[in-house]
């Protein structure tokens, strides 16, 4: 449930009793891939900024130290004056670049190998530093002078630095779930000493203290009600989309709302006793544990370390017991450099940067690539049902007139009565009266008893809309009906004309649309469907027959929705979970990908990698087809990129000199560069996805 929605009484009625008319309003993260692997550097603003500046500072030194290279003039055939300010540049310049642009992956080089997970920042660490080495040799006079590569060794370092400032765009995290929770309760809480009230902030509050909640306001503290009655609006916490009544001797939690009556409590927990504090250990907790996983391009730059070692070990080797100690290093140090791969280096980020601009035209946010990666895996599809696949507010989905009255006449009168009110039902009637296109009449002396119902004037007669309680206190039987709607787990409110009941009216959390659609098309993924809510069994069977899930759970609590996903993951299932409540925040966290109404709590946001902008459920159907087509131009791009690599090192080793072919430095700088061009444009073609639900 949004809490925007629930803090304003969004509710139905827990024991089909009776309501208010009058609830006052109360004012109102995630996956981490971060790169703490990489040198500490993690996915947050500030290092956005920091590579995008440290880009461009790189981006403007290399173009001297390109120009100024013996090596690329020799290429492109224009020649160089020889003088000693002319031959600096490219070896003063180049420094500059290899210490201050080449500084996040050389520490990051460092930490992979501390760690023991060569990874791209120990591949890149060593083509740059072996590059910069050879180059400073040769310009000094100590090296050949075919191992003098600056301008290589300057767009390495550009190259991987764009490739990284993409990355770290892309893996920016706006929201924090935990600073969410927090919010949910309210700043101050007027604790009760003597005759009078005082205001404190929660933190201050001591088991044992009486608070007061006012109408509309939200619990700072687990509590036991010890004076008055309200509907609560637990929503947020227990996902049950309708308010329950809560008296004296009840508990009541942290951060839940009493939409329409004051009360008074005393605190039973604070602090982190809390079961909102609970919530908030469940989400770092899930967080943490699934922020582990292994990503995708440093599998193939492990590797492909291993493989130039090998490869440079081999080069250096033959080619000494062969007689050719010079060649031995000119050979071994250009194996070195053409490994780090300038394409690899971008074939994720690139995929992930354009994918992540598709989805946002089609109404989807990705928060976490890792939520992306893994979204095609999926097998398994856990909805809330409150929000997501239901609108979340109570319907008129039936009215039974009895007594002579026919159906629109009971539901003007109902309307009429309720005009007065705001409370979610009374609005819900009302909606339906306009939706039909029914004149309502106007109405006068309304009053309002909570947990029984509303009384009108209308037309002369006395209108009384509302539950069992008003039934019993007019002593009126319930129409045979009810017994068939309660079983459908629906709000059932009678209508009495001067004391006699003349129908009754059904109220239901109308379900979305699209979903039927959603469910169905999940089928023909062969993706299962499951539904979990906090709602009654009859509510949740109800609506699971209407759309056709495969399973649901029903009555489930925040801390057994975590457990729920733990459960179907038990069972060798990738679930993606959707949801967006504070209730879901935990599960949303836990499950392989958490996918977040954006409608929802700030919390449901911050605790998932993807965002749906829209409210349609068929937006996830939108997710899988992104991830399962970006996925594909990562392997596309991840084989062109390493596979360069793995034709080229041979070639670049003298694999072929016994026939005559040694490649040439200069020639596998060109090639791997192209290679970055063929990488950039294949990621291009993402952008004729087309993602808007229903599409």
């Amino acid at each position: 449930m949004s809490a925007t929605r629930n803090h304003a009484g969004h509710a139905g009625h827990a024991g089909h009793e009776g309501h208010e008319g009058h609830a006052a309003p109360a004012g109102h993260s995630g996956h981490h891939s971060g790169h703490s692997e990489h040198g500490g550097h993690g996915g947050h603003g500030d290092h956005v900024g920091q590579f995008r500046r440290l880009f461009w500072i790189m981006l403007v030194l290399a173009v001297p130290v390109v120009g100024f290279s013996d090596m690329f003039a020799m290429l492109l055939g224009y020649p160089l004056p020889d003088t000693l300010l002319a031959n600096a540049v490219s070896p003063v310049l180049g420094t500059v670049m290899y210490v201050w642009g080449g500084w996040p992956f050389l520490t990051g080089a460092v930490s992979e190998l501390r760690s023991r997970k060569p990874g791209m920042m120990l591949l890149i660490g060593l083509a740059i530093t072996v590059a910069f080495v050879a180059s400073l040799g040769a310009s000094l006079g100590l090296l050949d002078h075919q191992l003098e590569f600056w301008w290589e060794l300057a767009l390495l370092i550009v190259i991987m630095l764009l490739g990284h400032w993409i990355e770290m765009r892309s893996l920016a995290q706006t929201t924090s779930a935990l600073d969410s929770l927090a919010a949910l309760l309210p700043d101050e809480a007027e604790r009760v000493d003597g005759d009078r009230t005082v205001l404190v902030a929660p933190d201050d509050l001591h088991v044992g203290d009486v608070v007061v909640i006012r109408p509309g306001g939200s619990i700072p503290a687990d509590g036991r009600v010890v004076d008055g009655r309200a509907e609560m609006d637990e929503s947020m916490v227990t996902g049950e989309s309708r308010t329950v009544s809560r008296g004296t001797g009840d508990d009541v939690t942290a951060g839940t709302v009493a939409t329409d009556s004051g009360l008074r409590i005393q605190v039973t927990a604070t602090g982190d006793d809390t079961a909102l504090a609970g919530i908030q250990r469940l989400v770092t907790e899930a967080q943490s544990s699934s922020s582990r996983a292994q990503r995708l391009a440093d599998v193939a730059a492990g590797w492909l370390f291993w493989f130039a070692l090998a490869a440079a070990a081999v080069t250096a080797v033959v080619w000494s017991l062969v007689g050719l100690p010079d060649d031995a290093v000119v050979r071994t140090v250009t194996v070195l450099v053409i490994a780090c791969p300038h394409a690899l280096g971008l074939a994720i980020p690139l995929v992930v940067s354009i994918a992540t601009e598709r989805a946002a035209r089609g109404g989807v946010l990705v928060k976490d690539r890792l939520a992306l990666e893994s979204m095609r895996t999926v097998d398994t599809v856990l909805f809330d049902k409150t929000g997501t696949l239901t609108k979340g507010e109570p319907t008129v989905v039936d009215a039974e007139p009895v007594g002579g009255v026919d159906r629109d006449t009971l539901l003007a009168l109902a309307a009429a009565t309720e005009s007065d009110s705001e409370h979610p039902l009374a609005r819900a009637m009302v909606r339906a009266a306009r939706d039909q296109g029914l004149t309502v009449p106007r109405a006068s002396g309304f009053s309002s008893s909570p947990a029984v119902g509303v009384t009108a004037t209308v037309d002369g007669h006395e209108i009384r809309v509302g539950g069992p309680r008003l039934l019993e206190e007019s002593g009126q039987d319930e129409l045979p009906v009810a017994d068939a709607w309660r079983r459908d787990g629906a709000i059932i409110l009678h209508v009495l004309r001067d004391g006699s009941v003349i129908g009754g009216i059904k109220l239901a959390d109308e379900v979305r649309a699209e979903s039927a659609d959603a469910v169905r098309r999940l089928h023909a993924l062969d993706v299962q469907v499951v539904m979990i809510t906090g709602d009654a069994e009859a509510v949740a069977r109800s609506v699971a027959d209407e759309l056709g899930v495969d399973r649901y759970f029903a009555g489930v609590r925040p801390e057994d929705k975590a457990a729920t996903v733990q459960r179907l993951q038990g069972e060798g299932r990738k679930v993606a979970m959707v949801g967006d409540g504070v209730n879901d925040a935990p599960a949303l966290a836990q499950a392989d990908v958490g996918i977040a109404i954006g409608a929802g709590t700030d919390v449901a946001i911050a605790s998932a990698g993807v965002i749906l902008a829209s409210d349609d459920p068929r937006s996830v159907l939108s997710v899988i087809e992104l991830s399962r087509a970006s996925y594909r131009k990562m392997k596309q791009n991840l084989w062109w990129a390493a596979g360069y690599n793995l034709i080229s090192v041979p070639l670049a080793a003298g694999v072929l000199a016994p026939v005559g072919f040694v490649l040439p430095m200069s020639v596998g700088a060109v090639l791997m560069s192209l290679s970055t061009v063929v990488v950039a444009l294949n990621a291009q073609l993402l952008r004729r996805l087309d993602l808007r639900p229903g599409k």
